[in-house]
């Protein structure tokens, strides 16, 4: 039985990741981290420092608040943790690269099990389409509450798209001052806000008479939910290092 530490699980994905862990057999979380209060059916401490369980991952969907404790944690007593949370600063990224050389680490823009296949679909696309003439471009939609734009999920797409072409692509995400043809070695990134859209993501391959393009639409925030707990059975386990949803796919 793998043993899991969830810190944030009073917020927006708590329910969530906790009845997903609910309904397997082979995972179980034996303690909850989060500054607000509730109740779960295990117990819950204010800071990870307090945890009196063992476990063997961290799942995190909490703040870049807690980062600091987090990795303290997680380098003393060698558990492997899942990190969820967003909005991390350049220095805080250091810290987790700098961390991973002793303990094993796993963090992505986009913790969906889909879009990390679409990020595997998109490499072998690029190959075959990149230089031959297709032209690049990414929609993505959101809710009216998100603050960012592009979203991470889109920049994800646009740099395993680019990677794969050894960077010959400028990233583009507004046209309205050019009055020119399209160049070829670009990849324009829209962004749409509205409603309740969970998250969208086209990539459309425009080539000289046909068009390929490749979706995916997130229905709920399980989504991101299962990935997580994937993330984490994948884990569990693993030597130090900095992993990816991309090592959860395979």
């Amino acid at each position: 039985m793998i043993k899991v530490i969830f810190c944030g699980c009073f917020g927006r994905m708590g329910n969530v990741v906790r009845q997903i862990v609910k309904e397997k057999d082979n995972i179980e979380i034996v303690a909850g981290v989060d500054i607000c209060d509730g109740t779960a059916e295990f117990p819950v401490y204010k800071t990870i420092t307090d945890v009196k369980e063992s476990a063997d991952v961290i799942i995190d969907f909490s703040s870049p608040k807690a980062l600091d404790s987090i990795l303290e944690y997680a380098t003393g007593k060698n558990v492997p943790a899942v990190l969820c949370t967003t909005g991390y600063s350049e220095e805080q990224l250091t810290q987790i690269s700098e961390a991973a050389k002793k303990v094993a680490l796993l963090r992505s823009a986009n913790m969906s099990l889909g879009i990390n296949t679409l990020v595997k679909l998109l490499k072998t696309a690029t190959e075959i389409l990149a230089g031959n003439g297709y032209d690049i471009e990414i929609v993505e939609r959101h809710h009216n509450q998100k603050k960012d734009a592009p979203s991470g999920t889109a920049l994800l797409l646009a740099d395993a798209i680019n990677d794969t072409a050894n960077g010959r692509y400028d990233y583009v995400y507004d046209r309205s001052d050019r009055r020119e043809v399209r160049p070829k070695d670009e990849i324009g990134i829209s962004a749409v806000r509205g409603g309740s859209i969970v998250g969208d993501h086209e990539v459309i391959f425009a080539g000289l008479d046909e068009v390929i393009e490749i979706s995916h639409r997130a229905y709920s925030r399980s989504v991101f939910a299962k990935g997580a707990v994937s993330a984490a059975e994948f884990l569990a386990g693993k030597p130090a290092g900095m992993y990816n949803m991309g090592d959860v796919v395979g």
